[in-house]
């Protein structure tokens, strides 16, 4: 699919060292006792986050975690969005080379993107491997080398709805420890998700949207099954690709036949987009061209199945109905 681009998105743990002087037995004593009561509360720690844990990933492996991993790569973007967003930052050694949030993904290594570094992944040996389902048709052989290095690989599905998202944010929780804060990340999305419905359930005319996700001369939207399609639903907006399975290409003739009354441009490597679609020989007669509906939204924000999910939700909905965010 040309220029069509599916970019593939974190706690400090901390060690306190309890000292004990003093002189006589007494004070060793005391000093001992510390150290044990230290040490079991330490395990006790442990076992309130959930390890030893055993997960399953989507292609069927069970990986065994026996305590919160130290190290992580990160292949998938979506993945490092949900690592940071539990405050994993330290632990973080490895990204993909398409990370860009946040800011602080670019001070760490990188590890190539869809033709990722096998050795390098090795050489850092990381306790966790955080793959992606969405990867497996040009990574699968990679990923069994650095199985073979000793190294877990965990395989984190692609989800393909809000409810499948939250379960991987919860699943990776669990696998490093931060179960707390992945629902706290979930209880804030859903209530994101719970206002923006509130807001568009008011409207009273559904509009119609094409979403453009590449340019001519191949332009190409996502139809029925796609998580675009499904937020389009969310928020009582048709699209009209809706009969189209899947990301198709659909012909500019055929676009200004179905007259959408928004067009939603989700790229942003072309700085003049919008523009473009605004010049486009035949779409003068189109209702988004006329109404200056042309609308450009992130489109890391609306692909990637992480923390951020909710505000792309929030940003298309916009798009579409400002009224009823007051714009």
């Amino acid at each position: 699919m040309k220029k069509l681009r599916q970019l593939w998105i974190l706690s400090i743990m901390a060690v306190f060292l309890l000292a004990a002087c003093g002189a006589g037995e007494k004070n060793n004593n005391a000093s001992q006792t510390t150290g044990i009561e230290t040490e079991d509360a330490a395990k006790t720690d442990e076992v309130q986050v959930g390890f030893p844990i055993t997960l399953t990933d989507a292609v069927g492996n069970e990986i065994t975690f026996e305590k919160a991993p130290e190290t992580i790569v990160s292949m998938m973007p979506s993945n490092t969005e949900i690592l940071f967003g539990l405050g994993l930052n330290d632990e973080i050694v490895g990204v993909n080379d398409y990370d860009d949030y946040p800011a602080e993904v670019a001070d760490k290594e990188k590890i190539g993107g869809l033709e990722f570094n096998v050795e390098k992944i090795v050489s850092m040996t990381p306790d966790i491997v955080f793959a992606h389902e969405s990867g497996l048709g040009t990574g699968e052989a990679g990923l069994q080398q650095i199985r073979d290095a000793g190294i877990p690989v965990f395989v984190v599905k692609n989800a393909a709805n809000f409810d499948e998202t939250y379960t991987t944010i919860e699943t990776i929780g669990k696998a490093t420890g931060k179960s707390k804060e992945a629902g706290e990340i979930i209880e804030g999305m859903k209530a994101k998700v719970e206002e923006v419905l509130a807001k568009t359930a008011s409207v009273e005319q559904k509009r119609s949207v094409f979403v453009e996700t590449s340019p001519a001369p191949e332009i190409y939207t996502p139809g029925k099954n796609t998580f675009m399609n499904q937020m389009l639903d969310m928020i009582g907006a048709e699209n009209i690709a809706a009969d189209q399975e899947g990301w198709v290409m659909m012909e500019p003739e055929e676009i200004v036949k179905r007259n959408p009354d928004v067009i939603i441009v989700m790229y942003d490597y072309i700085e003049t987009a919008v523009e473009d679609v605004y010049a486009r020989d035949g779409f003068d007669t189109i209702t988004a061209i006329q109404n200056k509906a042309v609308m450009q939204v992130k489109e890391n924000i609306t692909s990637r199945t992480g923390p951020r999910l909710a505000e792309g939700l929030e940003e298309i909905a916009k798009a579409v109905y400002p009224e009823a965010f007051g714009e």
